[in-house]
């Protein structure tokens, strides 16, 4: 039997996690951290609180603010305040009985990369988002309190998670393929770095204990078409049109100069370049075996 704090419990991935760990053994007790919901400990990690009363074996680590673009200063502000802020108050609060191990989410946001193929964990830290930077601090500081400590530290890059209720650029796109309000560009052959919820959570139960910096993802890397064709299949939607890139590219340009427009270059760029990350060393060193997204992908 093992005492599991994860915190972000109520979150998208968090609550995967739960369900991953209280069904791989009945006798796990896993105790729920979050803001909100029916948890164990409603806390907000931006402040300073007393350390737990109990010792947890395992310590999960996903509460966080999720990536988005920040409009004011105080937006920006409070990337540091949940990512970096709340991350030293949990680690403050659990020094003084110290887990098993430790085990963090991240982001491949930290490589700062906008295109790439196969990006390794040797890629340099250059992320430049607010996001991004919190994330960096966040990594900077659990290692250091590891080392310190001597507590092991599992720290994932994670690309785009695939599940039924997904937040994100993923939710994004379900939501407007919904409403018809989404369009293909340059034939969708653009390629991105993609996990399942249920992998990753699979890979923390099965890998508690370990150490070091890993991306997941599905070894796939589905095309934009791949992930669209999927969603409009379950949705019972025709295929999609697709725009040629100048027409999209013309379209940006011209969302950039309208406040608020879900269509600009930023987004343009994204849907026209190929972003994906290596998880060979997750492979080597930790047996990682994922499903290929786009064949158990469920959206509800």
């Amino acid at each position: 039997m093992k005492k599991y704090l994860v915190t972000g419990a109520s979150g998208f991935l968090g609550k995967i996690i739960v369900d991953e760990l209280m069904q791989k053994d009945a006798l796990n007790k896993v105790f729920r951290l979050s803001r909100k919901g029916v948890v164990d400990y409603k806390t907000d990690l931006t402040t300073k609180f007393s350390p737990f009363d109990q010792k947890f074996d395992i310590v999960i680590h996903c509460a966080g603010k999720a990536h988005s673009i920040p409009k004011t200063e105080n937006e920006k502000d409070r990337f540091y305040a949940v990512n970096v802020t709340g991350t030293d108050n949990l680690l403050k609060a659990i020094t003084p009985k110290l887990p098993e191990a430790f085990v963090f989410i991240s982001s491949v946001a930290v490589y700062g990369k906008e295109t790439g193929h196969m990006l390794s964990e040797e890629q340099p830290l250059d992320g430049y988002s607010p996001y991004a930077k919190s994330k960096i601090q966040a990594e900077e500081l659990v290692m250091s309190w590891g080392k310190e400590h001597k507590v092991p530290i599992l720290i994932l890059r994670l690309p785009l998670i695939a599940a039924p209720t997904p937040p994100g650029n993923l939710g994004k796109m379900i939501k407007a393929i919904k409403k018809n309000r989404y369009f293909s560009v340059g034939g969708g052959r653009a390629k991105r770095s993609v996990v399942l919820g249920s992998d990753v959570a699979e890979f923390i139960s099965q890998n508690i204990g370990a150490s070091g910096i890993y991306n997941l993802t599905d070894g796939y890397h589905p095309s934009f078409r791949e992930i669209e064709n999927l969603i409009c299949n379950q949705l019972e939607k025709k295929r999609l049109p697709s725009i040629p890139n100048w027409m999209a590219i013309a379209l940006g340009k011209v969302g950039d100069l309208i406040p608020g427009s879900p269509v600009n270059s930023d987004m343009i760029n994204k849907m026209t370049s190929d972003l994906t990350f290596s998880s060979n060393k997750a492979s080597e060193k930790l047996k990682w075996q994922p499903s290929k997204v786009i064949n158990h992908f469920k959206i509800e």
